[in-house]
């Protein structure tokens, strides 16, 4: 397919995943070279070079773009690999206050295209997923040690015992109390929301 550098300039403008592997495009002020899906900052026309192939750039002396991969080929999905990489650490650290904060500058992306992106791969805000991961480690606590109510909803993260009535009540239908009485009961009829 032999592209007109308008149509890859536009590309590149608008970050088109499909055009990836139909070319590449080298920005001469950083040195890099990306495919044109690539979401870094859109770079000055005059400081772009298109190639129609990776090592056509390559032998121009241009290095491999660290967030894009052009080298991995189009299976490779810079943005599905960002919002793994912020699953993992909401796992790690969901008893983090402010994580939902720092993610997206630990993850050099802006906050609204953070919400976009996870929303679009995981079907949920990351509030929502840090939540859920929240209230399933309360569930172990609340199965397996008398800590208290309070003491729990601090220990994975909530700011308030009235917010983790909240998320508990939302994702359990039932209060973290009246759970941990329906255990001690061997009550097995509680169940999230959604799987009755």
């Amino acid at each position: 397919m032999v592209l007109l550098e308008k149509e890859q300039w536009k590309a590149v403008e608008q970050c088109d995943s499909k055009y990836d592997g139909a070319f590449f495009y080298a920005v001469k002020t950083t040195g890099i070279v990306c495919r044109p899906s690539c979401k870094s900052k859109v770079p000055n026309r005059d400081n772009v070079s298109f190639f129609t192939t990776l090592d056509d750039a390559l032998r121009q002396g241009y290095r491999i773009c660290k967030r894009c991969r052009p080298d991995l080929g189009a299976q490779y999905m810079p943005e599905l690999e960002l919002v793994k990489t912020a699953c993992d650490i909401m796992k790690q650290e969901y008893f983090n206050l402010i994580l939902l904060r720092e993610l997206p500058l630990r993850l050099n992306v802006s906050s609204s295209h953070f919400q976009r992106m996870f929303k679009k791969i995981v079907s949920r805000t990351p509030k929502k997923y840090l939540s859920t991961l929240r209230i399933e480690k309360a569930i172990e606590l609340l199965d397996s040690s008398t800590m208290s109510i309070m003491d729990i909803s601090l220990e994975v993260g909530f700011a308030s015992l009235s917010s983790f009535y909240l998320a508990f009540r939302a994702e359990m239908v039932c209060s973290p109390s009246e759970y941990r009485r329906g255990q001690s009961n061997n009550d097995g009829n509680q169940t999230r929301r959604g799987e009755r």
